[in-house]
């Protein structure tokens, strides 16, 4: 393995643990909210604006070399940039939260937990990523661990099972699309536009709607789970996209997924949610996760991307 795919799927651990509390934290902030749009609305902006707050304070501290900004120089990198914020942050996120409110969470999880399958069958014809033995070992432990622990999975097409699935889908080619961008466009450059951009489309499809006045929170704990919720996908959003830069895409979409044992392990200590007889479930998350960590001649990323920062 290289360092930097070494780094890599380190940053992609460090978004798991991040989504897995995400998911956890997720579900009380959607009922303190109430409504699923507004609440998505109001938390990606506050992420969007604490990823630009980290952005400036990276910058003052390591430098505009370090820490810069791309301006996009041909018209591929435009749109692949509105991609990402209309398609990869604004809309699946309204998918996605909106069937969540009518489709059990488990159904839910295992769906979303699919995107490395989605993303494996786009990465390798249109990345020319390698896929070897060791990735469908780890991709079909980590999705027969994920099964286990949503136990019993109907795939009845009801309203929210396609939201969830559209959103899904959409968000795989997005890291598609992503790990193009960033050949010649930062990371940074993508987080802000992913989540400002989104945030912007979010807002625009709220005040169109006559939903404007429902973002806003109203209460004390509104703004709190606005406020942690923002951070929580701010870290997810940055980390996410160091670690797309760095490693192969594949690859760190398997390492997301052990984002369940976290979520796990969070309802058995705080929902008293028997832990124990998930036990064997998420043996065969972690085993996949070694697996991807282990696979042998890992694709080499571009210099282009190395010379980035």
């Amino acid at each position: 393995m290289t360092p930097t795919r070494n780094r890599g799927l380190a940053l992609a651990a460090g978004t798991a643990v991040i989504s897995g509390v995400s998911i956890w934290v997720n579900s009380s902030g959607v009922a303190a909210y109430g409504n699923p749009t507004a609440y998505t609305t109001a938390k990606n902006a506050a992420s969007a604006v604490v990823i630009a707050a980290i952005f400036l304070a990276a910058r003052r501290l390591r430098g505009a070399d370090a820490v810069s900004l791309t301006r996009p120089s041909r018209p591929r990198q435009w749109w692949g940039l509105l991609y990402v914020a209309i398609l990869g942050g604004a809309v699946p996120f309204v998918l996605f939260f909106g069937g969540l409110a009518s489709t059990a969470s488990t159904q839910a999880a295992f769906l979303h937990k699919t995107l490395i399958v989605w993303v494996a069958l786009l990465a390798v014809p249109l990345l020319k990523e390698k896929f070897t033995p060791w990735h469908g070992a780890a991709i079909a432990l980590l999705l027969l661990g994920q099964l286990g622990l949503a136990g019993a999975v109907s795939f009845a097409p009801d309203a929210g099972i396609v939201m969830i699935g559209a959103a899904t889908l959409m968000w795989a080619v997005e890291i598609v699309a992503t790990k193009r961008l960033l050949v010649g466009i930062t990371p940074w450059t993508v987080s802000l536009v992913r989540m400002g951009g989104g945030s912007l489309a979010l807002l625009a499809w709220a005040a169109a709607t006559g939903a404007l006045g429902g973002v806003m929170p109203h209460t004390s704990s509104q703004w709190a789970w606005v406020a942690l919720t923002g951070v929580l996908l701010a870290g997810y959003v940055l980390t996410w996209h160091q670690a797309l830069w760095r490693a192969p895409a594949v690859d760190v979409t398997a390492v997301l997924v052990l984002g369940a044992i976290v979520t796990a392990v969070l309802a058995g200590v705080f929902d008293g949610a028997p832990l124990a007889a998930k036990a064997p479930w998420l043996a065969l998350l972690a085993a996949g996760g070694l697996l991807v960590w282990l696979a042998p001649k890992p694709v080499p990323v571009p210099v282009e991307q190395r010379a980035l920062t």
